[in-house]
């Protein structure tokens, strides 16, 4: 085989070795060692297999849509930074807290933390 080309064999033996490197736990230099690999050859042909695998999903993804250039969408969920609070401390030491600052809610709560004149005026 000539320079520059590609031999699937030799692709073939170096992909069953990083699954088989994936799947064994062991660090790259434990695996190479024990296999009798050149640990530059390992990391060479990691790389390699990788930017393979990515011009390969490229030109997948070319010939799928006709070589046009295509947004690409991606799902994501939307979490809110910051939250509305309301925090309410009574003399007596009790807090209460609302997730929301809803006004009937509050309406509700500041109706029953203001008693009548004729009780107790603490939480």
């Amino acid at each position: 085989m000539g320079w520059g080309q590609r031999d699937p064999a030799l692709e073939r033996r170096w992909r069953e070795r990083m699954a088989r490197w994936q799947s064994s736990g062991l660090s790259v230099r434990a695996f190479c060692e024990q296999h009798g690999l050149i640990e530059t050859s390992f990391y060479y042909w990691k790389r390699e297999l990788r930017a393979r695998a990515a011009a390969a999903s490229t030109a997948a993804w070319k010939s799928s849509s006709g070589g046009k250039s295509q947004p690409v969408f991606v799902p994501l969920t939307v979490i809110p930074t910051a939250t509305v609070s309301v925090e309410v401390r009574c003399p007596s030491g009790h807090v209460v807290c609302l997730p929301s600052c809803e006004v009937s809610a509050l309406a509700v709560l500041f109706a029953a933390l203001n008693p009548p004149a004729s009780e107790d005026s603490s939480c």
